[in-house]
């Protein structure tokens, strides 16, 4: 256990992508100096399915690997175990799914949530297993060869790939999340993340269609879309220091780090047909996206806790008002 509980705060929950572990998925972002800042304003808590931590031994025959529904409903489990009360999500691929699911049926325990290539249908609609284990485009095969390298690498020595296989047929299995916009004057009732939920997709990402039908999908007052110039499907350990602009100014906007620097990311009005984006002296505009409207922030005091990294075997069985002000949509 490491990390320092602090009053008032939410704590961040990481969970990574199929054939991914915390370290893989997110120790580039969480080593960059640019992180420092929110580690030492919010603990974080590492999660990993079952399985998939770093040398994990294979499961043993017979053992039958949760579902997508069993990881997510494992997760209060985790929170109880650490006695953590609210988090605010981290997850990217399959841990975004589960991530969200979480915050679906538990909607108490998630302040916001942060989901990479979030993919909201079942298997088979926008999916395919070529793209499954780490989201790498074709572009990034051409172009990026030391990261494809180094994530060919740790796949293949640091993962069990009997356990990631496991881990892939439960993701492939998976049902639809269920969700449903909210219409103005329509039920109050409706499926629906309700807490403020930040979307990020590389614009080179084979998961842009899903993250955009994911946005499409939820609460537009709680919602914001962030479409990452020049990256692919790994924006974490492509562009981390606008990853972690972004996420400074989500946390800002639920009224935490209120001091903390910013520099990269600039706010823009979006139209509801078109969304420019800006880096250095460049732009480029990106057509026929959805309809936008006000974002929502939330300025109440929250609770927190620790920071720790927990495989989910050891447990379960025991707004960006300075971001974007007119736009849930935002390049950069």
């Amino acid at each position: 256990m490491t990390g320092t509980p602090r009053a008032n705060r939410p704590v961040i929950l990481t969970f990574p992508d199929v054939g991914l572990n915390h370290k893989t998925c997110f120790e580039t972002m969480f080593e960059h100096m640019d992180m420092l800042e929110i580690i030492k304003n919010m603990p974080v808590c590492h999660v990993e399915a079952p399985g998939q931590n770093e040398g994990a031994k294979t499961l043993p025959t017979g053992y039958t690997y949760p579902t997508m529904d069993q990881l997510s409903e494992a997760l209060p489990a985790v929170l109880k175990h650490f006695g953590l009360r609210n988090v605010i999500g981290l997850g990217v691929g399959a841990g975004a799914y589960i991530l969200a699911k979480f915050a679906l049926n538990h909607p108490d325990l998630v302040d916001g949530l942060v989901l990479i290539n979030v993919n909201p249908n079942p298997e088979g609609i926008m999916d395919s297993v070529a793209n499954k284990v780490n989201y790498i485009h074709c572009e990034e095969i051409e172009t990026n060869h030391d990261l494809i390298a180094t994530y060919r690498h740790y796949i293949a020595t640091t993962m069990n790939q009997s356990n990631v296989s496991q881990f892939l047929r439960s993701y492939n299995s998976r049902g639809a999340l269920e969700v449903e916009r909210p219409v103005p004057g329509g039920s109050i009732n409706v499926r629906t993340l309700k807490c403020a939920t930040l979307l990020v997709v590389g614009d080179n990402s084979p998961a842009v269609e899903a993250v955009v039908e994911c946005n499409s999908k939820l609460n537009p007052t709680k919602t914001t879309l962030l479409k990452m110039a020049d990256c692919g499907g790994l924006p974490q350990v492509d562009q981390p220091a606008k990853v972690i602009e972004a996420l400074k100014y989500f946390i800002q906007g639920m009224g935490y780090m209120s001091s903390a620097s910013m520099t990269r990311l600039r706010s823009r009005t979006t139209s509801s047909s078109s969304i420019t984006s800006f880096d250095g002296s460049r732009s480029r505009a990106h057509t026929n996206e959805l309809q936008r409207s006000r974002t929502h922030s939330r300025t109440e005091e929250k609770r927190g806790r620790s920071h720790t990294d927990v495989s989910m075997e050891s447990v379960s069985n025991s707004n960006m008002d300075h971001m974007i002000s007119k736009s849930t949509e935002v390049a950069c």
